[in-house]
């Protein structure tokens, strides 16, 4: 028979390793949203080589997860685009907002089609977050007046809140 006192050690080891494991697998959540966005864009400079713009987007999010922590959250984001040679290059800053007012800001390289971003701060219960991943263009519509955009992006990656 094993001693009471051996049991107890052993159970309270297990125990606060179950407690550290649980802490450490869920650190790291998914991310799997569709923005869509629409936007005004102002050309800055531009000549047969290359192209200079302005965009300012605003639109919306939809978590595809089943946690939906992501779901109605709404953004706003600048950029500058810069387009050489036919080759498009971006950097986009962006605030994402959640229904209760809780805030958190990205950073979004884009060279061609790919986008990557990253987090850079959080306010609120997304204070601390850090991760990033990547965007896809999924679906653009036809501009519904000049100098206008409208399209849709699925965005992964992955994020943690550090406590």
């Amino acid at each position: 028979m094993v001693p009471f006192k051996r049991l107890c050690i052993w159970t309270a080891v297990i125990f606060w390793g179950l407690i550290m494991f649980v802490s450490i697998t869920q650190a790291q959540q998914s991310i799997d949203m569709t923005s869509c966005a629409a936007g005004n864009t102002t050309i800055i400079a531009a000549s047969e080589e290359w192209t200079i713009m302005g965009m300012e987007n605003k639109g919306i999010n939809m978590d595809n997860l089943a946690s939906k922590i992501f779901d109605n959250m709404t953004f706003h984001s600048a950029a500058v685009i810069k387009i050489e040679s036919g080759k498009m290059a971006a950097l986009f800053y962006a605030k994402y907002m959640d229904p209760s007012g809780d805030s958190w800001f990205v950073e979004i390289s884009q060279v061609g089609m790919e986008r990557d971003w990253k987090y850079l701060y959080g306010t609120g219960k997304w204070k601390g977050i850090t991760g990033g991943g990547k965007a896809y263009l999924f679906t653009k519509g036809k501009p519904i007046s000049p100098n206008t955009s409208q399209s849709c992006y699925k965005i992964t990656g992955t994020y943690e809140l550090k406590k």
